[in-house]
């Protein structure tokens, strides 16, 4: 259920990626994960969830739309939208009205359809490792009646495409070798001019990410701070090529 003030929105069902593979569920998906540490385990971000299924509902209400989510065990909260969620989509600035979004790290998807919503004409990405949580993404979108919405892994997008906006509430629990890797790997992937929105903890480590991401090219100021929650603005790096080699020495 998706209900947007002040306007109506376009029934329809959301297209596939490209060169995916059918499910028995019918949601579409190709192979490959995005980066993640090998001794993370089971957790949210595990590509086949071993928890058993228990669906369920979480509401996203925010000024302008309210969704009706589908959720599971075995993905990123699935009993509530995340806070870091609610501060990044209170917060953000109007997605770019046309052009490639990328939400990273989609989960079920309360940002992609938020993006997805606010700027029709766009297209909008939604990628991450847990096939799980794709596949409520993809119920979602149908029952919101959006159709500028593709959920995948992350192989499936064009090797060439670039995003007018990234917005992430990212994996912290990946561990810093894996998250840098993520963000090295995405950030690179901003047209000139883009902008990524990322909400990060304060106590896990927003204010060093900040540091670091200045440190790599990619200039980062924050936007907002509630809740323990920093919300930062990264602006596309001026030279990407010799940003993406640029792993190590984390802080």
């Amino acid at each position: 259920m998706m209900r947007v003030r002040g306007r109506e929105r376009h029934q329809g069902f959301p297209r596939a990626a490209p060169d995916a593979t059918p499910t028995n569920s019918g949601f579409q998906v190709a192979r490959p994960a995005l980066v993640r540490s090998a001794d993370v385990g089971e957790h949210y971000f595990a590509k086949r969830p071993q928890a058993q299924s228990r669906p369920g509902t979480v509401d996203l209400v925010l000024p302008d739309l309210h969704f009706r989510l589908a959720t599971d065990r075995g993905m990123f909260s699935p009993d509530r939208v995340d806070l870091g969620t609610r501060v990044l989509l209170d917060t953000v600035p109007p997605p770019p009205a046309t052009g490639d979004l990328l939400d990273l790290g989609c989960g079920y998807g309360p940002i992609t359809l938020t993006m997805a919503a606010r700027s029709p004409q766009a297209i909008v990405w939604g990628v991450d490792v847990n096939e799980r949580a794709l596949e409520c993404g993809w119920a979602n979108a149908q029952a919101a009646g959006l159709d500028n919405v593709r959920f995948s892994l992350d192989d499936v997008i064009p090797a060439g495409l670039r995003f007018a906006a990234i917005w992430s509430n990212p994996p912290i629990r990946v561990g810093k070798p894996a998250l840098h890797a993520l963000l090295t790997t995405w950030l690179a992937r901003l047209s000139p001019g883009g902008v990524a929105h990322l909400v990060v903890q304060k106590n896990l480590g927003s204010d060093s990410l900040q540091r670091w991401l200045g440190e790599r090219g990619w200039p980062a100021e924050r936007l907002a701070s509630r809740a323990g929650y920093r919300v930062l603005a990264v602006r596309a790096a001026e030279n990407t090529g010799q940003t993406t080699d640029q792993t190590e020495g984390t802080p």
